[in-house]
């Protein structure tokens, strides 16, 4: 497995770039550029599996690396949008809601920006709660990303659910790690020093994101 912390020697194709800047989404160019990078170190060993899609922002990215290195990425979310973009929520935004049904919706804007970014060979949606899907899953992983529900059960539940399937070497990377309460909610941090725990070490911090790298197996069950 090569360095997931290193600065991957190509970039992003300026034009994905654009439509990953276009889409609907929390993630900072830095933190962006940083996941690229450790996509593009993982994605020849195995499947790239994101938990928690949204508009398909952070995908643009990993697909882009993985497209980039003859990859593959799996994204696994079911779409109605985590606590904090319901109504009356901070980061609830109306037009992702289906006047159909009262709902939140986001897949149409998720495969909309598939489409614009030229990555539906690569970027495969599995349309499910997290933990329904890592039920059923088998399959090692070479790069896990967790960007779901930052509520603690939710969470929690993604890092159990997903962690044990991360191949030797392979990669865990965690966004909105905010070790102060005052600047996050704080379940992402306790699932970061939950993988510290378990063997995973961290190779890269970059803002809110971090990049491990599993160095052993656990001392507990994942």
């Amino acid at each position: 497995m090569e360095d997931p912390a290193a600065i991957a020697p190509t970039r992003i194709d300026a034009s994905i770039k654009q439509v990953a800047d276009d889409a609907k989404g929390f993630m900072p160019a830095a933190e962006a550029e940083a996941l690229y990078d450790a996509a593009w170190a993982t994605a020849p060993y195995g499947v790239i599996l994101e938990v928690g899609t949204y508009c398909g922002k952070s995908a643009t990215w990993l697909g882009a690396a993985a497209k980039d290195r003859g990859g593959r990425v799996v994204t696994v979310d079911h779409h109605r949008g985590s606590e904090e973009n319901q109504a009356g929520w901070e980061h609830h935004d109306r037009e992702l809601v289906d006047p159909e049904v009262g709902l939140m919706d986001t897949l149409p804007f998720f495969r909309r920006t598939m489409y614009d970014a030229g990555l539906e060979d690569v970027v495969t949606a599995v349309i499910g709660r997290s933990a329904t899907v890592a039920a059923i899953w088998s399959t090692p992983i070479a790069m896990l990303f967790i960007d779901g529900g930052h509520a603690e059960e939710h969470a929690q539940n993604d890092y159990r659910g997903w962690a044990k399937f991360v191949m030797p070497q392979g990669v865990l990377a965690i966004h909105d790690v905010f070790p102060d309460p005052a600047d996050g909610g704080p379940a992402p941090y306790h699932i970061y020093l939950r993988a510290l725990d378990d063997g995973f070490t961290e190779v890269r911090a970059v803002g809110s994101l971090r990049v491990l790298r599993k160095e052993r197996g656990p001392r507990r069950g994942l």
